[in-house]
Formats: structure tokens, sequence, C-alpha cells
């Protein structure tokens, strides 16, 4: 009878299904914002687990329906908000400090790339940087030192902020659906999520390393 009315207080004690979407879509948005200005959060891990948990409430539909607002919205704030304080540095005479950041994060070669791109191609460029794992900084650098107009930048924001939320959710809802547990569900979305944002890096420093050792062998 004790570990009845264990588990029955253990029960009572979990937040009900209200109360985590109270607290947690508040949470989503301000993650994903604070992740797209310091460029430290996992952000698509955020939304993947968001939805994850979406698919495991009672109305999945609507919850992940709402995931997806929140996260889009919290996305494209996230941009258009760097994306000004950029432009601050930009005009500036000594820059700032987030412009620095966006320097920071963007590799010259990949800077290059986005700049050859964004001419041919204009505001079509946003969408898919926003799906290519670390393409948003080079690419909205890109359009910071080609002096777009935050509106500009604003009309290819919105799309890209759809794709991309809807690109991390589907993730989240594959890994949910493979375990029936939703704590298993986020770990493996997580996971998958890691996994594609590093894997390119990775990859373009294997090819990097394995050239400059053939040059290394050729020179010698």
């Amino acid at each position: 009878m004790g570990d009845l009315a264990d588990l029955a207080d253990l029960a009572r004690s979990v937040p009900s299904e209200s109360t985590q979407q109270a607290v947690g879509y508040p949470s989503l948005f301000l993650l994903v914002v604070f992740g797209s200005l310091v460029l430290v959060v996992p952000t698509g891990a955020v939304v993947s687990s968001a939805a994850v948990v979406a698919i495991h409430q009672t109305a999945p539909p609507l919850s992940l329906l709402v995931v997806f607002g929140v996260a889009s919205l919290a996305a494209f704030s996230g941009d258009v908000m760097l994306y000004w304080l950029g432009r601050r540095g930009v005009r500036s005479k000594n820059g700032s400090r987030w412009l620095e950041r966006i320097h920071d994060h963007a590799a010259p070669e990949r800077l290059d790339q986005a700049q050859a791109r964004l001419d041919e191609h204009g505001v079509a460029v946003l969408v898919l940087s926003r799906l290519v794992p670390a393409g948003r900084i080079p690419v909205m650098l890109a359009c910071l030192l080609a002096r777009w107009p935050l509106r500009r930048f604003a009309r290819g924001a919105v799309p890209a902020a759809l794709a991309w939320a809807v690109t991390y959710q589907l993730i989240g809802i594959l890994g949910g659906s493979l375990f029936p547990e939703p704590w298993e569900g986020v770990a493996a979305a997580v996971v998958l999520t890691v996994v594609i944002s590093t894997a390119p890096a990775l990859w373009r420093r294997l090819r990097r390393r394995t050239a400059e050792d053939a040059r290394s062998e050729a020179a010698g």
C-alpha cells in the first residue's frame, strides 16, 4: 500500500499538460530567439525536442501546429534582430561586437560562396541558408556587406524561418514516433540534429586535411 501511495503522489506531482504548455511554449520561443542571437544554443534540437513532446500530448496536431508557429516566429524574430544589430555595426565607424560575432562565425571560404550565390540568386539564398548547417551566418554577413535594407532581408527571412521550423519539427516527429517514451524520442531527436549540424563541418575539415596532406606529399 505504501508503494501505491508513493506512485500516486508522484503522478500528482507531474505538471498537468496545460501547465507544461504554459511553460514550454514561452521557453521554446525564448530559447530559439536567444540561440539565434548568441549562436551557441542548438536551436534545431530545441525545436525537435518540442515536437517530440507535442506528439505525446492529447491533441498532437494542435500541439504541433503551435510548436511550428512559435518556432517560426522565434526564428524570424531572432534573425531580424541579429541582422538589425549587424547593420548598426556596418554603419558604425568602429563596428560592433555583434558584427564581430557574425564575422567570427563565417569562414572566409563560406563567405565567398555566400556572396557569389547571393549575387546570382538573391533572396532565395536566405531560404536555403537556414536549411544548410552553418549556412545562416555566412549568408547573413553577405547580406550585411551588400548593405541590404532590413525590409528586404525580412522578406527572405519569413520563408526561411518557416522552412527551418518544418524541417526540425519533422526530425522531432520522426524521433518521437520511434520510441514509446517522450524522453527517448527527445534523446533520439537531439542526437539526430547534432549529427546533421556537425557532419558537414567534419567532412569539410577531413577534406581540407586530406588535401593538405596530398600537397605535402607532392612537395616532399
